[in-house]
């Protein structure tokens, strides 16, 4: 099974806290009244279940010198609503987020200190194919194994698809970034109509990963499928289809 990796990490944790207004740094866990009572000690967080709110909630243990936080419940819709509302007012705000995500192409927000590290260190994003496909479809297999892009390139493509349909945006991105397409594809041969399926979870950034991936293959005469799944059946389906390509964000 081959592992690689893409370029854009997630600072500090797939989750993590977060201030998204003001032009000086807001430190929550020096415990600052002021800021606390601005924002009635609330952190906006998103649907419950979700792992990031598990983590919240440790961190509010940990740090006990927060004293009097809660967190929300919401949703992430709810949560970027808030956001952008609390921004466009000039509030300070903090909510449970992540990147690579749309909402740092578009607000300028900070990540609070974790010093004793309770959302954990830095993760990949990983492109994973089946056994066999080196031999199988040699010039699908490098150019996936060429595929390299950073953060701010996935989240341009999240926030341009707010507006756009993904594939438009996947195309206009392939256009304005030929150099880099390039180097994924240059030496690749041409196929005929060889069809290839690949697999991707319902996330903004796997689909800015798959349409991408999916527009370039096509240039290259491939017939793509993309086939969006749950991510538990994705995982299944990767170790036991033959031809699936998954793209997605996490590890194995």
């Amino acid at each position: 099974m081959k592992l690689k990796l893409l370029g854009a990490t997630i600072a500090l944790s797939v989750a993590t806290l977060l201030t998204g207004c003001g032009e000086e740094e807001t430190t929550l866990i020096n415990g600052d009244a002021n800021v606390g009572e601005a924002l009635d000690y609330t952190i906006t967080g998103i649907e419950p279940g979700a792992g990031m709110m598990g983590l919240a909630a440790d961190t509010l243990v940990e740090y006990e010198n927060l004293g009097g936080w809660e967190i929300l419940e919401s949703s992430t819709a709810g949560m970027l609503t808030e956001l952008d509302q609390a921004i466009r007012n000039e509030e300070p705000i903090i909510v449970a987020g992540w990147t690579p995500h749309y909402k740092f192409a578009t607000h300028d927000l900070k990540f609070l200190d974790d010093p004793k590290g309770v959302f954990g260190g830095e993760e990949d994003i990983n492109t994973i194919v089946r056994i066999g496909l080196e031999e199988d479809m040699p010039n699908a297999f490098k150019v996936l194994d060429r595929f390299y892009w950073e953060t701010d390139d996935m989240e341009a493509v999240m926030l341009a698809a707010q507006e756009q349909p993904f594939e438009e945006v996947a195309q206009t991105w392939i256009e304005e970034n030929a150099d880099r397409v390039l180097e994924w594809t240059e030496g690749v041969e041409m196929v005929d109509g060889k069809a290839i399926e690949l697999v991707l979870t319902p996330w903004d950034t796997e689909r800015a990963s798959a349409h991408v991936m999916e527009a370039i293959l096509e240039g290259l005469g491939y017939d793509v499928t993309l086939t969006p799944v749950d991510p538990a059946l994705m995982f299944q389906r990767s170790l036991t289809v033959k031809g699936m390509l998954p793209l997605h964000h996490g590890y194995l």
